[in-house]
């Protein structure tokens, strides 16, 4: 079920009226079922795969927690090696035989393995299959860490993997964080039901008014670069950079906002990171979920930067490719991981010359602006490859060739250029216009005030009213969603 929907708005109304109206007890109940129903709208068949992790993790992590020694590690492995691979056979497979049937090709084999796409021609990638994977993960490894006790409760388990808000496009919670608020009572709050609804107000404007107008430009010249100037090409990336932004957190608003309203809790996923004054800085705050998750359960098991300065290094490229690959099964997805990951491993070569030659860094203002947008244009350059990585017209390689030719018409743009777009200028400028609001409205406003019933009726029915006269509302789903 898509966020940014009437059916949506009515299953939350009616979802959130019938929580309240049961008793404490029975409300988990009502909560897994709307969850089932709230995944199923995409393609019902696949809450068998679902429950099937479910029914594997849930007695994995009790069996885990009975034993002791070997074996205990073995069904951790076990648990681990079921979901992995789950994960592979639907969002890997085709691509690793694409590039074994093209390698093949090459040398002359002409051996060729079957592209499950082009078998099944209905075959769809299950929706937010690497967020509950990872969310199931968790749990398990916490269980075989001692800092989870294992849920006892099979329909709270379910829950915990599936609750709706969440479900598919995270955050990818961790078990002590959220599975203990499945057993507690949540009265009603109109405190907490004003800010959560505030929230999901601010993830609707997010998204419709500001991704979904961004995307009108950027979408098209990324779809058929050839066709467009560098100049065109250098807008379409600025616009997607905030596009991809306003998409992802605005779906993380409206998720913590929907839980908030029913009491529930979930971890942050952003926290401003487009002012980040460096790539480390920029992680503690992009996708906060995802990239503790890489930090705790591999960056930090592989050594960390507690082991030779070398092998430090390539503990960073590891984490940061496999994340690439998590994000999607392209090689240009693996080319983002691996550019964060340079970037990362430079600048810790950077301040070990600096404290070596006993250079300090200028700590003025103006120069943390400066760290500001070069952070900023980094990033930028990186979502070239981002963008272009799950285009499903493009063939292997074709992907990666078209991301240089973008790069390489935005370094050749001439001034005589002149911007294509299917948007005349006024709705040019009302874009960045909206990316200016954006970002003076994140960098002095964190939290829009709902003390006030007043404040709270007229800046929520504000907001409402702006997102319903300039939303751009059609079949945008979320991006993340493909993930």
């Amino acid at each position: 079920m898509i966020f940014v929907s009437v059916q949506f708005l009515l299953f939350f109304i009616v979802v959130t009226l019938a929580y309240y109206s049961l008793r404490s007890r029975s409300r988990w109940l009502l909560l897994l079922m709307a969850s089932c129903y709230f995944y199923m709208v995409f393609k019902p068949i696949y809450i068998l795969i679902l429950l099937l992790t479910i029914v594997i993790d849930y007695f994995a992590g009790i069996w885990i927690a009975n034993h002791t020694g070997s074996r205990r590690k073995l069904l951790l492995v076990l648990s681990i090696v079921t979901n992995v691979g789950i994960l592979a056979i639907f969002k890997y497979f085709d691509f690793f035989a694409e590039n074994f049937n093209a390698i093949s090709w090459k040398i002359g084999l002409n051996w060729s393995l079957p592209i499950l796409k082009h078998v099944y021609t209905d075959f769809i990638f299950p929706i937010g299959l690497s967020f509950h994977t990872f969310q199931a993960m968790s749990y398990t490894i916490e269980v075989y860490r001692g800092n989870q006790q294992p849920e006892r409760h099979f329909g709270i388990y379910a829950l915990y993997v599936m609750f709706y808000p969440q479900l598919v496009a995270g955050p990818i919670e961790r078990p002590q964080n959220v599975l203990h608020q499945f057993h507690e009572n949540h009265p009603y709050d109109w405190e907490n039901v004003k800010a959560g609804l505030m929230r999901m107000a601010f993830g609707f404007f997010k998204k419709s008014v500001v991704a979904d107008r961004l995307a009108l430009m950027a979408d098209p010249a990324y779809f058929d670069p050839t066709h467009h100037n560098g100049l065109t090409l250098l807008v379409a990336t600025f616009f997607y950079t905030f596009r991809i932004y306003c998409d992802f957190s605005g779906y993380s608003d409206i998720a913590l906002g929907s839980a908030q309203v029913m009491g529930f809790k979930l971890m942050e996923n952003f926290r401003t990171p487009y002012f980040s004054r460096s790539i480390g800085e920029f992680w503690g705050r992009w996708h906060i979920s995802l990239s503790s998750w890489f930090r705790d359960y591999l960056y930090i098991p592989m050594g960390g930067n507690r082991v030779p300065e070398a092998r430090a290094y390539f503990n960073r490229f590891t984490v940061f490719m496999v994340s690439g690959l998590w994000h999607g099964a392209s090689w240009n997805f693996i080319i983002w991981g691996f550019l964060h990951g340079l970037y990362l491993v430079a600048a810790a070569i950077r301040d070990k010359f600096l404290k070596r030659w006993n250079i300090t860094l200028p700590q003025t203002t103006w120069y943390g602006y400066l760290q500001v947008v070069l952070t900023f244009l980094l990033v930028m350059f990186t979502w070239v490859f981002f963008a272009v990585g799950d285009r499903p017209d493009l063939t292997v390689g074709e992907e990666v060739r078209s991301s240089f030719l973008i790069l390489n018409k935005i370094a050749h743009l001439s001034l005589s250029d002149t911007l294509q777009s299917v948007l005349n200028t006024t709705e040019m400028w009302f874009c960045m216009l909206l990316i200016l609001f954006l970002l003076i409205k994140e960098h002095y406003v964190l939290h829009i005030p709902t003390r006030k019933d007043s404040t709270f009726w007229v800046l929520f029915i504000g907001l409402t009213i702006v997102t319903y006269f300039f939303g751009v509302f059609g079949s945008n789903q979320f991006i993340y969603f493909q993930f």
